[in-house]
């Protein structure tokens, strides 16, 4: 495939200050290090909404669908 990709986002390995804590949009579980790479990332109306491992996986289809999840 000759598709142009977004290379990922480096982590800085002299920055002294950990990654903001994220809470889960669905259920509120607090990721106190940034978000775990088993969280899932949603862009909906223009803002980052972050679920959990559990929630993503409780809503997967809804997820692959692209419904926002006020709808799930």
């Amino acid at each position: 495939m000759d598709q142009r990709t977004h290379k990922p986002a480096q982590l800085d390995p002299k920055a002294t200050e950990p990654a903001e804590p994220v809470d889960c949009a669905r259920c509120g579980k607090r990721a106190e290090h940034g978000a775990p790479p088993t969280w899932t990332c949603s862009v909906e109306n223009g803002s980052r909404r972050y679920f959990c491992d559990d929630c993503a996986r409780a809503n997967i289809r809804a997820i692959e669908g692209r419904l926002d999840s006020s709808w799930w």
